[in-house]
């Protein structure tokens, strides 16, 4: 298992470099530049000051000698500082990260406590009214666009019927409110941009585990169980989920990379102060530091999670560590 957990950990970092050298080129050969987008058209500036701009921060350089420079400084987790305000990059991003890590988790969470219910119901009660009333609702999330769904929740349960806050993360008035109180709103203001995020999840794993369930629930060691007298509840949770959750785990570490490249449209969407708004800012203002800084930091949660969920699949399923301590 050891073996198996550090070739894992050794993949990421290849992975991470490609992925960045990829984002790097194309960030630099897309139409537009830093300078014209920070200085416009200010007849004031002049091209000297232009062209000292670009020297400062290296553009007038190669880009695969831009990218030697950043991969380099990139080691020490130094990302440089951005073209807009001058602060350093990883400061930005820090400042940004909890709120981004608060809202996908508990999206993540939702997806998982949710979905991973209505499968194993939908797959007991095979086409009954739960399950026929689950189909269509899943239909129906698979149809939406995730940011038309957001725009409708915003519309008639933020400005229709006032029931949640829009945007933002915390009120003004936070700062004159106690702790409990202060919590309470942020779960408050959590509720739309978790309910949008996680919706579309909900529908696939949903699916995905009602599939699961119905295969291993015809698996002779479940007809074998219900044979020697168990209780239904033990069959169907401890033998039929046990083998159900293989593929599970697997379509759970791919949900993750669709919620972190989610945040960028959500959290512009609903104002969040996360660090998928920072980028999406910084996108929109050629800000390469912060635009590499906010892609690498975004590509290493992706592999992260699923470098967890292939952790998770070789705990759940013997044969991954038995095929791992023989190669």
């Amino acid at each position: 298992m050891g073996k198996y957990i550090l070739k894992r950990l050794l993949l990421i970092i290849p992975m991470l470099i490609g992925i960045s050298f990829i984002l790097f080129v194309v960030m630099h050969i897309a139409p537009g530049d830093p300078t014209s987008v920070k200085y416009g058209l200010n007849p004031d500036i002049s091209e000297s000051a232009r062209s000292n701009f670009n020297k400062i921060y290296g553009l007038d350089r190669p880009v695969l000698v831009q990218y030697a420079t950043w991969l380099r400084r990139f080691f020490f987790l130094d990302f440089g500082d951005s073209f807009m305000d001058g602060r350093p990059v990883i400061s930005k991003i820090m400042s940004r990260l909890p709120a981004t890590l608060l809202l996908q988790a508990s999206s993540f969470l939702v997806i998982f406590c949710v979905a991973l219910p209505i499968g194993i119901i939908s797959a007991v009660r095979r086409g009954g009214l739960f399950d026929r009333t689950m189909t269509v609702a899943v239909f129906i999330g698979y149809a939406l666009p995730a940011f038309w769904l957001a725009l409708l929740l915003i519309f008639f349960l933020g400005f229709k019927l006032q029931l949640f806050p829009v945007s933002g993360m915390v009120p003004w008035y936070a700062v004159y409110i106690g702790g409990f109180a202060r919590a309470g709103d942020l779960l408050w203001h959590l509720v739309l941009p978790v309910f949008a995020t996680a919706f579309g999840g909900v529908a696939a794993l949903s699916r995905y585990s009602r599939s699961s369930m119905i295969e291993a629930m015809g698996q002779n060691y479940v007809l074998t169980a219900r044979a020697k007298g168990l209780s239904e509840r033990r069959v169907i949770l401890v033998h039929a989920l046990r083998n159900a959750l293989l593929p599970i785990i697997t379509i759970m570490g791919l949900t993750l990379p669709g919620l972190i490249s989610g945040s960028f449209i959500f959290e512009t969407i609903f104002a969040w102060p996360g660090m998928g708004r920072l980028g999406y800012e910084a996108i929109m203002n050629y800000d390469y530091p912060v635009v590499m800084g906010v892609a690498v930091i975004s590509t290493f949660l992706t592999l992260l999670g699923i470098f967890l969920s292939d952790i998770a699949y070789a705990a759940a399923d013997p044969r991954i560590r038995y095929e791992t301590r023989r190669t």
